[in-house]
């Protein structure tokens, strides 16, 4: 007979059990929400039989859509309409869907399925393998918000003011919410609850299982960075130039920080260290104390953030509508290395918020190109602006020797 202790033991025991299930984190293959996971951190683990090679990757018109890993594959959309799949190890082409409408949303991943929005206003459904179309699912316009999927249904904003929640096998509409203006924030679940901000300058908490209002908060402009969720807490970016923490279960204030510009970056979430990253149009890059809002330390990076940081062990990585890679020390802020590909002349924004994956690190450009970055050797590929920049050294250089000739030649006539 079982007594009384050892009941209570195993009722604990028990307890334990279940809330671990509850709160585990989606496994390391998956990528079911914008930047991986709710705390944006953008990272996966390396397996040891990893090639890392840096490279680069065209497609010819400008990267804005966010990169997903899954199985030492990459998956990213571009402006010229295409999501490309592509070998992690050496950059080549697996495969390639095209959509009717510039990719900006950024794909999330699960169950072997691709979901990306187009701006052709469908939602696609992918298998990952090879690329071909499961379904497809149309909204009245523009997709630029990135899918979350959550207990197969997929939830994704619309520029039609929409906020869609689709059945993941099928892609049949189980209900819709219609805000005032554009959702192109990508919407994060949490115990049942949706929340994600829209054009009207609100920030929506949205039951799952019918799409009812549980509540909503009003900021002063556009909200379009996608919310974070730790410990109780939402915090989101606004384009009134503030960070807000606001309190899950009814939307209140918990603090909000003052970044002096728009912010359309989402926040990224370091849990062990209880800091916050996130960047603004004012090229502030900044890191918060998540508890209180309390300023740990900036970087000036001289043109607008829009890029979300991810995190690769003691560092934090993001891009700069200057044209550089930055990848910093997240205690610290100390930059300990930048990559330039542009080389200063044919500089293009990098938007794109990189995927790490262990010490590499990929992210799209404006310029057209995704790049794979080993940043525990501080090394890039060389990129085509190179040649560009070496062939209008040689060509000043062919002109002056030209000029000198001619010169030499006056000289000799007179």
């Amino acid at each position: 007979m079982i007594d009384k202790k050892n009941m209570i033991i195993g009722l604990m025991m028990m307890g334990l059990l279940v809330s671990l299930i509850s709160f585990a984190p989606a496994s390391a293959s998956d990528w079911p929400v914008f930047h991986q996971n709710l705390d944006h951190t953008g990272y996966l683990i390396q397996p040891a039989d990893f090639s890392p090679t840096v490279w680069n990757f065209n497609t010819g018109k400008a990267i804005r859509s966010s990169p997903v890993i899954l199985d030492k594959i990459i998956f990213f959309g571009s402006e010229n309409g295409i999501v490309y799949a592509v070998n992690l190890e050496d950059g080549t082409k697996i495969w390639e869907f095209k959509t009717e409408g510039a990719v900006i949303s950024s794909p999330c991943q699960d169950n072997d399925t691709i979901y990306v929005g187009s701006s052709d206003g469908y939602l696609y459904a992918l298998k990952a393998a090879n690329g071909e179309l499961k379904w497809k699912y149309k909204t009245d316009n523009s997709i630029e918000s990135s899918p979350t999927v959550v207990n197969g249904t997929v939830y994704v904003g619309s520029d039609d003011s929409k906020l869609y929640a689709i059945n993941a096998g099928d892609g049949t509409l189980l209900w819709n919410y219609a805000t005032g203006k554009a959702i192109k924030s990508s919407p994060a679940v949490f115990n049942e609850t949706l929340y994600v901000g829209s054009d009207d300058a609100k920030i929506y908490a949205l039951s799952t299982i019918n799409g009812t209002k549980i509540w909503h908060y009003t900021t002063g402009d556009k909200v379009e960075s996608s919310p974070a969720v730790f410990n109780g807490t939402l915090y989101v970016g606004s384009d009134d130039a503030k960070i807000y923490a606001l309190n899950l279960t009814d939307g209140s204030t918990i603090w909000s920080y003052s970044m002096g510009k728009s912010v359309k970056s989402s926040p990224t979430i370091d849990e062990n260290e209880s800091s916050l990253f996130v960047g603004a149009d004012n090229g502030q890059f900044s890191c918060l104390d998540i508890r209180n809002g309390i300023h740990k330390w900036s970087l000036q990076t001289g043109a607008a953030v829009k890029s979300t940081a991810s995190i690769s062990g003691n560092r934090t990585v993001f891009g700069s509508d200057n044209g550089k890679f930055y990848v910093l020390n997240k205690y610290s802020g100390n930059v300990e290395w930048t990559y330039e590909p542009g080389y200063y002349l044919f500089n293009a924004p990098i938007q794109s918020s990189p995927a790490a994956y262990g010490n590499m690190s990929y992210v799209g450009g404006v310029d057209g190109y995704l790049y794979a970055l080993n940043i525990e050797k501080k090394n890039g590929p060389t990129s085509i602006f190179a040649y560009y920049i070496a062939g209008i050294l040689i060509i000043i250089i062919l002109a002056l020797v030209a000029i000198r000739m001619m010169r030499n030649r006056r000289k000799k006539n007179n």
